[in-house]
């Protein structure tokens, strides 16, 4: 420390960058006593002493000065964000920006620590004073600015006088001011410790600032591989819009197309609305009728047709049973029903003539192949009591050992058609019945017919069996339905229900 004199104020000796002192090592230093006087602490501007004393000489001697004339730079306080004891003690009075103002009386010396801590804080603020506020965490750093005024004091004074600085701890906004004077008025730290204090909240809030702009700047993992998503995400989005094009345009094409198939495609047929006659439901009295005959004796003679001379036993009636194959006498004798339930009701049905199973093996009895003399008196008109050409239609059944069909000379449409529920073709079959319908024309009317116009047709869209026993039963609808002029609307669901109506049927030797 210096001396103390009496004529200089210690405040400007110690905070005055300008005041120089003479070397402790060199030669012309002196260290001089001076007496104390009573009036210099009543008048320390004005000094009286006789020019005979000691100090008058000694003052009379000449300022010693360093030999290396350099400044020496002292500590200086700074004002912003450090506090004397006079500032704590005078709350109402200015702050200054950080500059020393030599004109102001000091009365105590500053603190280099705190100095340096004040200009990085100051230097930090301004730096993130910019930044914008976090997405998940707001983080405030409000800055209070003081506008310096010139005065007779050299201290700047703002224009309310009364400034408050507020920061952001850990998402707390806190005062400092009335802080740092709360706790030094209090005595809770002394004030050698509240450098260690402002460090302290300064390490917070610079981690906070830390973590601030790590928020706000761009994670370099995240952005890299944000930026090749969306690259991706293009390069993706052009490829499919050249195929967008091609698929939209390869789309009209295809619907043009459409169109033109559309009208060039027939006409669906119209549906038919389904006769309720073929589908009746037998009544409880007639299932058990059909029951009793299924278990009665094998050889008990149930019904006998007069005009075919067929008798049917227990023992003929079992093969309409579920599963089992029908046999020529239950198909000859339904052809027969159909037959007289055409005679009752003429204007309801085609007419039709239906031969018995026996005719296309007659028929086709001969050497080559074809012998119609065996079968020309099977359809005399003595024994019909019609023409055989005046029929709209006329059904032969077809036996294949194992499996029958049915074959149409359909007169009215002028075809010659075969069905098989099983979707077999047999030519050989419609060119015999051609050769055979052209000469029973000429033998019972004497006219030669050209049938060579005439339409072979394996009909298609057939109700088809689903099993290997029920192709009978196929047979005889599809000549049930074709003689009734409507189509074949039936499945093989309807199977079992057709065997126990036709076994109904034989017993009451009446079809429906």
């Amino acid at each position: 420390m210096g001396a103390r004199t009496s004529n200089r104020k210690r405040g400007d000796e110690c905070l005055s960058f300008n005041h120089t002192y003479p070397s402790q090592n060199s030669s012309d230093f002196h260290v001089s006593k001076r007496p104390r006087f009573s009036s210099m602490h009543q008048n320390p501007d004005r000094t009286v002493v006789s020019s005979n004393s000691t100090v008058a000489r000694l003052s009379r001697y000449p300022e010693a000065t360093p030999r290396l004339g350099r400044e020496v730079h002292a500590p200086c306080r700074i004002l912003n964000y450090g506090f004397s004891s006079t500032s704590l003690n005078q709350k109402s009075g200015p702050r200054t920006s950080g500059v020393c103002e030599k004109e102001k009386p000091i009365d105590e010396m500053g603190n280099i620590l705190s100095y340096k801590y004040n200009n990085a804080k100051n230097s930090a603020l301004r730096a993130i004073r910019h930044l914008t506020k976090g997405k998940e965490k707001e983080e405030e750093v409000i800055d209070v600015d003081t506008d310096n005024e010139k005065g007779s004091g050299g201290g700047g004074v703002s224009e309310d006088s009364s400034i408050e600085e507020v920061e952001v701890v850990n998402g707390v906004v806190v005062n400092v001011q009335e802080l740092d004077a709360k706790t030094m008025d209090r005595g809770l730290f002394p004030s050698s410790s509240s450098a260690v204090s402002d460090l302290t909240n300064g390490n917070l809030r610079v981690d906070n600032e830390e973590k601030m702009l790590d928020s706000l700047s761009l994670n370099h993992e995240r952005d890299l591989s944000s930026v090749s998503a969306y690259k991706k995400l293009l390069e993706s989005v052009e490829k499919r819009t050249s195929k967008l094009r091609n698929l939209s345009f390869e789309i009209e094409v295809n619907e043009k197309r459409r169109s033109i198939f559309q009208l060039l495609r027939p006409a669906a047929k119209p549906v038919e609305k389904v006769p309720r006659e073929p589908f009746v439901h037998l009544t409880k009295e007639e299932e058990a009728d059909v029951e009793r005959a299924f278990n009665s004796n094998k050889r008990k003679v149930l019904a006998t047709h007069e005009n075919s001379n067929i008798e049917i036993t227990g023992g003929i009636l079992q093969c309409l049973r579920p599963g089992a194959w029908l046999n020529d006498e239950v198909i000859n004798v339904y052809l027969e029903l159909l037959k007289e339930r055409e005679n009752r009701e003429p204007q309801k049905f085609l007419k039709c003539h239906f031969f018995n199973t026996f005719f296309y093996k007659k028929l086709i009895s001969g050497k080559n192949g074809y012998d119609y003399k065996s079968v020309k008196r099977w359809t005399s008109q003595r024994k019909l009591g019609y023409s055989l050409i005046e029929c709209d239609k006329i059904f032969v059944p077809i036996h294949k050992e194992i499996h029958w069909c049915l074959a149409v000379i359909n007169k009215k449409d002028e075809k010659f058609q075969y069905l098989d529920s099983l979707g077999g073709m047999d030519t050989q079959v419609l060119k015999v019945l051609a050769k055979y319908f052209v000469d029973e024309v000429k033998d019972k009317s004497g006219k030669d017919i050209n049938v060579s116009s005439w339409k072979q047709e394996f009909v298609e869209d057939l109700p088809e069996q689903e099993n290997g026993f029920d192709c009978g039963v196929f047979m005889i609808k599809y000549a049930d339905f074709y003689s009734r002029g409507i189509g074949l609307c039936f499945n093989q669901g309807h199977m079992s229900y057709f065997r126990q109506r036709t076994a109904m049927e034989i017993l009451r030797l009446k079809a429906n």
